[in-house]
C-alpha cells in the first residue's frame, strides 16, 4: 500500500499495530510511544504465543510488533505460524532484547520483516513500524551491518559461532541436542554427569530465549546444526 496512505495522510486510515509482549509496563510504554504519532493506532495486545492467532483475527493489524521471548514459547513460533498463512498474514517486526546473530538469523528465517533491539528510540521504532506495514523491511542500526555478511557469507556450522552467547561447553551440548541426543546420551558423549548436562540445557534455553527442547532443536537446525 502506498506509504502516504499508511502515514495517515490519505483515506486508508492509520497503521494498525498489534503488540505481542508479556511485560505490561513495556506494552503500555510502547503503545503510548506509537500512538503519540499521527497515523498509528494500537488495535490489540497479546502476552503469549497461544493467543496470537486469535488476537490477529480480532484486531486485523497491519503489522505485529513481536517479542522473541514469551511465557509459553518463542515469538519465532508465532511468526512462523503467521508466515505459513501466506500473503494475507500481517508482517512481523521483532522488538527484542536479543541481539546475537543466531536470534537475528532465526527471525529472518521465520519470516520476520524487521528486527529491532529494545532500547531503540521512538523515531526508529515508528519508522520501522511504518516501513514494515508498507511492505518494506527494516533493521536496527546496530545490527543492519551484520545482515549482508551473515546471509551472503559461508554458512556457519559451529554452534559457538552461531550463538556467541553460549560458552564452549554449552555450544557442544546444543550441537548434540540438535542431533536428537537425550541428556543421558549427551552425558556419555561428553563424559560428564547427567545433572551437569541438565544445567547446561537450562542455560541454553535461557540464552536462546526458548522454552522447550523442541524449540532449541528447531533453532539449532535452522542454523544447520545436527546434520550428521
Amino acid at each position: 500500500m502506498d506509504e502516504q496512505l499508511r502515514d495517515g495522510q490519505g483515506t486508508a486510515g492509520p497503521v494498525r499495530v498489534l503488540i505481542v509482549d508479556d511485560h505490561p509496563l513495556f506494552r503500555e510504554g510502547l503503545k503510548a510511544a506509537l500512538e503519540s504519532a499521527e497515523g498509528v493506532s494500537v488495535v490489540g495486545e497479546a502476552e503469549t504465543v497461544a493467543v496470537v492467532a486469535e488476537a490477529v483475527a480480532q484486531s486485523r493489524p497491519d503489522v505485529v510488533v513481536m517479542d522473541l521471548t514469551l511465557p509459553d514459547g518463542s515469538g519465532l513460533d508465532a511468526t512462523r505460524r503467521m508466515a505459513e498463512q501466506g500473503p494475507a498474514a500481517p508482517p512481523v517486526l521483532m522488538l527484542t532484547m536479543a541481539d546475537d546473530d543466531g536470534s537475528l538469523l532465526a527471525a529472518l528465517q521465520a519470516g520476520a520483516r524487521g528486527y529491532l533491539v529494545k532500547g531503540a528510540g521512538r523515531d526508529e521504532v515508528l519508522h520501522a513500524v511504518r516501513t514494515v506495514a508498507a511492505g518494506g523491511a527494516v533493521f536496527g542500526a546496530e545490527i543492519a551491518g551484520r545482515i549482508t555478511a551473515l546471509l551472503a557469507g559461508t554458512k556457519l556450522r559451529e554452534a559457538g559461532q552461531l550463538f556467541p552467547s553460549l560458552t564452549a561447553r554449552e555450544a557442544e551440548v546444543l550441537a548434540l541436542v540438535a542431533r536428537g541426543f537425550d541428556n543421558h546420551r549427551i552425558a556419555r558423549e561428553l563424559v560428564v554427569a547427567e545433572k551437569t548436562v541438565r544445567n547446561h540445557v537450562t542455560h541454553i534455553f535461557e540464552k536462546l530465549h526458548v522454552a522447550t527442547r523442541a524449540e532449541a532443536v528447531a533453532r539449532a537446525r535452522d542454523m544447520g546444526l545436527g546434520e550428521e
